[in-house]
């Protein structure tokens, strides 16, 4: 079980979004580096960043902030947001990120993700966010017919290093995790799975502990660690004492 903390980056800054809406983005640090930094003292063992404006724009926008971050830490950084081919994909694991996450392309061009996965055994995770249980893409601004289960399984055989599942309806409003769907998730595939959406409190971190849970790879945290919901050195010990 890894604890991953999240950095999402809009408009050069770290904020966390409320229900995936960028019109309600509470800006957490002005300074995503130093926020990086914090991180990583504090003893965390990666780094989750998405590129918001770059989810919506089909592109990356923040590559600033990002190089920022990797200039600034040591920690191994994944990132999502954006990421439509694999000449980008090229560029940030030639500027240092050691993992991409893809998830509109992964709906909308599948061999891309098959051939990313080829290329580069490892290092390519796909990021699956639903609301109301049905695949949302483009920063989440479109759903699609097609449920979390059934996407991941198109992926089964692929090489995936990883599923991010992100329940939308539960991102950025603390209002504890999915565990239910996300073991569903995790047991319809051979790929390792990684919660994400709504981590709480250290209630959450407990209940990720549980033996059921035991097959997941790790959670994401974003508001509860900056609120200080989370007690950070807790929740790595026990994490630590878990393994």
């Amino acid at each position: 079980m890894i604890l991953f903390p999240a950095i999402d980056l809009k408009d050069g800054q770290c904020v966390r979004l409320k229900l995936g809406d960028m019109e309600q983005a509470t800006v957490f640090n002005d300074d995503p580096a130093a926020q990086a930094k914090k991180f990583e003292s504090q003893g965390f063992e990666w780094l989750h960043l998405v590129d918001l404006n770059g989810a919506f724009a089909g592109k990356p926008v923040n590559e600033a902030a990002v190089a920022s971050i990797l200039d600034a830490v040591t920690l191994p950084v994944q990132l999502g947001g954006g990421i439509r081919n694999l000449g980008q994909i090229e560029s940030w694991f030639a500027s240092g990120i050691r993992r991409v996450i893809l998830g509109t392309v992964a709906l909308r061009d599948p061999a891309l993700v098959r051939e990313a996965c080829r290329l580069f055994p490892g290092r390519v995770a796909v990021g699956i966010d639903a609301k109301g249980g049905r695949v949302a893409v483009e920063g989440w601004a479109e759903t699609s017919d097609l449920t979390a289960v059934e996407l991941a399984g198109r992926f089964a055989d692929a090489g995936v290093a990883a599923i991010i599942f992100t329940d939308i309806d539960r991102d950025g409003v603390l209002k504890g995790l999915n565990i239910e769907s996300t073991l569903q998730l995790a047991r319809s595939v051979p790929i390792p799975v990684i919660a994400s959406g709504g981590l709480a409190s250290m209630d959450d971190i407990h209940r990720l502990l549980q033996p059921d849970c035991s097959i997941l790879a790790g959670a994401i945290s974003g508001r509860a660690l900056y609120d200080g919901r989370i007690d950070v050195a807790q929740a790595l010990r026990l994490i630590r004492e878990a393994r």
